[in-house]
Parts: structure tokens; C-alpha cells; sequence
């Protein structure tokens, strides 16, 4: 039976969704809750990292081939519903896509968390999934300002005073920043040295700073992991199938070593204790619907 539940991610990016999260959204799609993408770009400059796509054909039509690998990625991962929020790709500080006037570092801040407003009202989601508010591992332009878009299209989607010519107000509930937590790293570099590989994970990510005592909420996906892994492997010019870093694996170590999806409850409306292992812990839902 469907559930009256929703879930609502905000992603930079083509391959993001795949990326973080995925097990969470295969598992809220399997129990019937609706799963709604936003992505915000179009990820028109991203590089191609797997050698067999990197074609003349998929040069010419980089955004239009990411459009159609989001598209098969989602599928497979679970989402009911992809939107677009319709900007373009940034690029890294400094670089000349940095500078595209239409690209979504530069946009106009009011009128992208409004866009955003716009999709919550309408998907109705209890529950928002975005990223943190500490990027200091990696600094995107464009992870940046999900972020920064987020908080108030959280607030402003409740608020009937504000552009009401965007819908009727919905309250989400609750929302989450999505985190790879140093656990994960952990587990997982672990993982590779008891089967006696090489692992992806050097002193870089040791480095990285640890966010693991703000995790309020560890969900099981370990019965999810080929959904994470599709949607992987369907982003065919930014994922290497041949990554060690994604795929290093045998199949059956991987999904033990860190069968968890981490998240930091930034923001809620409802009562509910942690550690959370469920996203819609403490929100209540008519007795005829199941989970």
C-alpha cells in the first residue's frame, strides 16, 4: 500500500543522487513512500571519467547524454519524480564555467530557493534531504549553494504570506543533511586491506575532517545495495566501471562493510529521539497506510 510519506532530495548534480544516499531512496521507494530529485544543474561541465565515453559524440552532447543518464539512474535507483531546477553547471572557483552567467553559483539567490519553494509545494514532501552546512572536504560552488538555497525554501514553503502565486504552503517536517561519514571511510579502507587490495582511500580522506559526532540518523540499506551500485554504473561518463574506488570490491564485502546511509538532522518539526534509523521517525501517518 502506498504510504502518504514523501521524501524530497536536493542534489547539484548528475550523479549525486547515485552518490549519496541511494540506498535510502531504493528503501523509501520499496516501502511505498514517494521519492522526488531535485537536481539542480545539468552538470554541462563535468568531466568525462570513464575513457569508453569519452567520444567525439558524447563530447558534442555532454548535457544531453548526463540528461538521459539521470534519467536511467533514477529509475534504477528508486525516484518517482526527477525535476530539473534549471541551472547550469558552475564549474570549480575560478574557472571560466565559474564565470557563465547562467550557471547556479550565480544565480539569483531569491529566485533559485524560490524555484525550490515552488517544487515542495507541489511534491509535498515531510521530509527534505540536502547537503551540509560543513563542506570543508570538498568546496563546490554548486554543493554550496544547494545548501544555501534549502534552509529557507524550507521555511518559505510553510509560509502562506510568501509568493502564494507559487502554491498552496506545505510545512515539511524535517530535513536531513546527507554525510559520508568517516566511519564509512573506515569500514570500508578496512575492507580492501583484509582482501589484500590496494585501497582507493589515502591520506587525503584521513584528513578530511570527521563529522561522525553530528550524525543523528544511520539507516540499514544493506538489502539495497545493487540499487546504489545501478545507479552508479548508469552515470557511464562519470563513473568509471573500473573504479577501485567504487568498485573495488567484491560485491558481498561491500555491501557488509558499511551497510548504513548517514545523515545530521539539521532542522524538525516533530518530536522524535536519536539516534534516528528512519528519516520519518516521530511523523505520524493515518493507521490504514503501512510502511
Amino acid at each position: 500500500m502506498m504510504s502518504p510519506h514523501c521524501v524530497l532530495t536536493v542534489h547539484a548534480h548528475p550523479d549525486d543522487e547515485a552518490s549519496k544516499g541511494a540506498g535510502t531512496i531504493a528503501r523509501c521507494h520499496a516501502e511505498g513512500i514517494r521519492t522526488v530529485l531535485v537536481c539542480c544543474t545539468g552538470g554541462e561541465v563535468g568531466d568525462i571519467l570513464n575513457k569508453a565515453m569519452d567520444t567525439p559524440e558524447v563530447r558534442a552532447d555532454l548535457p544531453g547524454v548526463r540528461r538521459a543518464e539521470l534519467a536511467a539512474a533514477a529509475d534504477l535507483i528508486g525516484y518517482d519524480e526527477v525535476v530539473m531546477l534549471g541551472y547550469r553547471d558552475s564549474g570549480m572557483p575560478d574557472s571560466e564555467a565559474n564565470a557563465h552567467p547562467d550557471c547556479f553559483a550565480r544565480a539569483d539567490f531569491d529566485e533559485a530557493v524560490d524555484r525550490l519553494v515552488a517544487i515542495i509545494r507541489r511534491a509535498r514532501p515531510q521530509v527534505i534531504v540536502t547537503y551540509s552546512d560543513d563542506q570543508r572536504g570538498y568546496q563546490h560552488p554548486d554543493h554550496l549553494r544547494v545548501h544555501d538555497i534549502s534552509l529557507p525554501a524550507f521555511d518559505l514553503a510553510g509560509d502562506p504570506d510568501h509568493r502564494p502565486d507559487l502554491g498552496p504552503a506545505w510545512e515539511p517536517l524535517k530535513l536531513y543533511y546527507t554525510q559520508w561519514s568517516r566511519a564509512r571511510i573506515e569500514a570500508r579502507h578496512k575492507a580492501f586491506l583484509d582482501q589484500g587490495l590496494d585501497s582507493p582511500y589515502d591520506d587525503f580522506w584521513f584528513k578530511r575532517p570527521s563529522q561522525d559526532d553530528r550524525i543523528t540518523t544511520r539507516v540499514d540499506v544493506s538489502d539495497y545495495y545493487e540499487a546504489r551500485v545501478a545507479g552508479l554504473r548508469a552515470h557511464a561518463t562519470q563513473v568509471d566501471p573500473e573504479s577501485p574506488f567504487w568498485f573495488g570490491l567484491p560485491a558481498d564485502i561491500d555491501r557488509a562493510a558499511y551497510p548504513y546511509d548517514d545523515y545530521v538532522l539539521a532542522r524538525s518539526r516533530v518530536s522524535s529521539s536519536t539516534p534516528e534509523s528512519d528519516l520519518f521517525a516521530g511523523i505520524s501517518e493515518p493507521a490504514s497506510a503501512t510502511r
